[in-house]
């Protein structure tokens, strides 16, 4: 049982999430309620006639939608009008929260987190983030002290469905007259992706657009019976692999729980990076865009860096996290911004992250060139082979990326001088052909290696076995 006199650790640095009946429960999310209510009011500091608003959804955990029931009576009890959209993802909040003008948002989600947990993402107008730094710790503070106003006003709840809205947008992006005929394998881990599938499906057919879809797992089931959909860990990218392989298929996608995040397989069933994806959808954006500026983190950039260059466009690089990401595209006025976590941004979204967007632009780029995936990608990886992301489980994290930085710093090696060092996001450490970025988690203890090289995957997978010793050798 969660002791109600305890600090509540279910809010983390960009959300809340928590495993239930420990750290998160009906009463907690009752709490989060009145106090997001409490927090949206304080923020206009104002005695206004007109009641503020707030959508909110949950995804298909068996716990999301009591969760949100709690959280919107804690609204409604704060005098806020509450819209509920039903089961949805998370960018489908983010979608609502700005066409129907509303003054806030929650999805409840804990996305890929394991069966036992469940959490909240909260933005505010315009679908703005609220991470620490913009107003999650005073929700914290507030609910924490649990010391609210007499309820002298409930505020009104209405159901609502943005769908069709949500699906015009979304193609929007795309100009279906270009795409040719594709067989594509849809994979939604039994989560909230499925029904926005359905819908794209319906609108193809209407449309005349030759996309057949070849669903797995495809049902939203909350006990997850295939897993718990995250498709960053091999052992759940298997099913979509051979779907792809078995139908012959163009190409494979495959989405986390709230659907935010898309992965991509080619034609053989190969999983692409996120890496290289965000090469691909910068060149998109930069040839209709030309001059516009890119957001990339600091874990994989070489490849980034260089297809914006060669495309006119401006890279700018940002702290990881997607408060970070879109708070910094945002202030630049980017068109488009990705994470190699297959966090992919755009300008036109309210600068919020999508997992449908991306895949519905490879199409588009797959028909209009009349190419296979792995063929638009293949170079890319042999210019800039990379690691991908490995965790390693430290005692002390701070003290681990210490250790490297004085290693590199002091190895005595010239021929391997570090030609820049960059604290931008953990550490980052370039050398002439070869770089790693070694960062800690903000939301799990591990420390986070990326690896990648120029041209020379040999190169690349030495110097991460020579990391992987050394984070190894001080614990």
């Amino acid at each position: 049982m969660i002791n109600k006199t305890n600090k509540l650790t279910c809010f983390k640095a960009y959300d809340i999430r928590g495993e239930l009946d420990k750290e998160l429960d009906e009463s907690i999310a009752y709490r989060i309620g009145r106090a997001f209510g409490l927090w949206l009011y304080q923020q206009n500091n104002e005695q206004s006639n007109k009641n503020k608003t707030v959508v909110v959804g949950g995804d298909i955990r068996l716990t999301s939608e009591s969760l949100k029931q709690s959280l919107a009576e804690g609204l409604r009890d704060a005098n806020i009008d509450v819209i509920d959209l039903g089961m949805t993802g998370t960018e489908e909040i983010y979608f609502a929260t700005s066409y129907l003008n509303a003054d806030g948002g929650v999805e409840v989600t804990a996305s890929h987190n394991p069966i036992n947990f469940n959490g909240m993402k909260l933005v505010k107008e315009h679908a703005k983030p609220i991470s620490g730094d913009t107003g999650l710790k005073d929700i914290q503070r507030l609910a924490e002290q649990n010391e609210f106003p007499d309820i002298q006003e409930q505020g009104k709840i209405r159901s609502h469905s943005c769908i069709e809205a949500y699906i015009d947008h979304l193609l929007s992006y795309i100009n279906v007259a270009n795409i040719k005929p594709l067989t594509l394998v849809v994979n939604s881990g039994n989560g909230a992706a499925g029904h926005i599938i359905d819908a794209l499906e319906k609108r193809f057919n209407q449309l005349s657009v030759p996309i057949e879809f070849i669903k797995i797992h495809h049902q939203a089931d909350g006990t997850f019976p295939n897993g718990i959909p995250n498709p960053l860990l091999e052992e759940y990218r298997e099913d979509t692999k051979n779907a792809v392989i078995k139908h012959n298929a163009d190409m494979g996608i495959a989405w986390d729980g709230d659907f935010d995040r898309c992965f991509l397989f080619d034609e053989k069933g190969n999983f692409i990076d996120g890496y290289y994806i965000i090469g691909l959808l910068a060149e998109v954006f930069l040839k209709k865009n030309p001059n516009a500026k890119i957001i990339h983190d600091p874990r994989l950039t070489w490849n980034t860096i260089d297809v914006v260059t060669k495309n006119n466009g401006i890279a700018i690089q940002s702290k990881t996290g997607h408060a970070f990401i879109k708070e910094r595209m945002r202030k630049e006025d980017a068109i488009y911004g990705g994470e190699m976590s297959a966090h992919h941004y755009f300008k036109d979204f309210n600068y919020c992250d999508s997992g449908m967007i991306p895949w519905l632009l490879v199409i588009e780029l797959l028909s209009i060139k009349h190419r296979s995936l792995s063929s638009l990608i293949q170079d890319r990886i042999e210019m800039f082979p990379c690691s991908g992301e490995v965790n390693f489980t430290v005692n002390n994290t701070e003290a681990s990326i210490k250790k490297v930085k004085h290693y590199f710093l002091t190895s005595g090696d010239t021929s391997c001088s570090p030609l820049l060092i960059d604290t931008t996001d953990g550490l980052s450490i370039e050398f002439k052909d070869w770089r790693f970025n070694l960062r800690a988690s903000n939301t799990e203890p591990l420390l986070r290696l990326n690896v990648e090289s120029r041209n020379n995957r040999e190169l690349m997978q030495n110097a991460f076995e020579e990391i992987k010793a050394l984070i190894s050798n001080f614990e």
